[in-house]
């Protein structure tokens, strides 16, 4: 039985990464999905389960350190084994810092402790199970993981801290046979930008991105998959992703030759 946590599984990406995992892995697959809704929880696992998929449902608040310790424990206990955690869950926010009053500037820190707080925690409790299991940790970034972008101060810190854990992690688990995926997808077809933090902490209720180009959201969760299986150490999906990396490169290259006017 191989055994796949996936937070943030309610909808969107988490959601169909469950449908697609049973639908090809029917089964053999066992399947603990996680999020705060238990009732959009429930719909998606029985999706998965007409696929023949065992699936657990536990309601989580990745913010919350007990939830996830919780989560960790339970998949263990019902099926005895952890192959692959799935570090999904997150949130988005888009505003300039000048736009963010003081009163209101909490959320930043909201923000950190689902994108950063909540996978590092989900990821220690599974630790000694997928040690023992050799298994895949995978970690669901952003570009504004890989390169800094005007309106998204919160999130960009957040996902650039995650991405720094998982990338000294994936060093310390060399030796452990555990691999370390960290995937980057640009603008996805799902409701994250809209349901995401504006200035004062509340719901945008619209993008702030332009959405014409989005990802289909299946299309993604194929590329991370498929990424997750061949224990790729990063899943950057679209031209502009490696661009946007080499131009970073090249600019911090730049940097370093050309120390500046006097």
């Amino acid at each position: 039985m191989n055994v796949i946590i996936i937070t943030g599984a309610s909808e969107g990406i988490g959601a169909e990464m469950a449908t697609q995992l049973a639908r090809t892995k029917g089964a053999s697959l066992a399947l603990v999905l996680a999020a705060r809704q238990a009732a959009k929880l429930e719909a998606v696992a029985a999706a998965c389960r007409q696929h023949g998929a065992q699936v657990l449902c536990v309601r989580t608040d990745v913010s919350v350190r007990a939830d996830c310790e919780a989560l960790i424990a339970q998949a263990e206990q019902q099926f005895g084994r952890i192959d692959t955690l799935i570090n999904n869950a997150g949130v988005s926010a888009h505003a300039l810092l000048h736009e963010v009053d003081a009163a209101h500037l909490d959320w930043y820190e909201d923000l950190m402790r689902v994108n950063l707080w909540g996978t590092i925690w989900c990821t220690h409790a599974a630790l000694p199970h997928l040690k023992a299991a050799r298994g895949r940790i995978v970690a669901v970034s952003s570009l504004a993981g890989l390169v800094g972008v005007p309106g998204r101060t919160a999130y960009c810190t957040s996902k650039f801290a995650m991405n720094g854990f998982m990338e000294a992690l994936r060093t310390e688990l060399l030796s452990e046979g555990v691999s370390v995926t960290i995937a980057y997808p640009g603008v996805v077809a799902t409701d994250i930008r809209r349901r995401g933090f504006n200035a004062l902490g509340q719901p945008a209720g619209s993008s702030g991105l332009s959405e014409d180009k989005a990802m289909p959201v299946d299309v993604c969760v194929q590329k991370i998959l498929q990424g997750t299986e061949r224990r790729q150490r990063d899943v950057l999906m679209s031209p502009i992703a490696h661009l946007g990396r080499w131009l970073k490169l090249l600019a911090q290259v730049g940097r370093t030759a050309w120390p500046g006017p006097p």
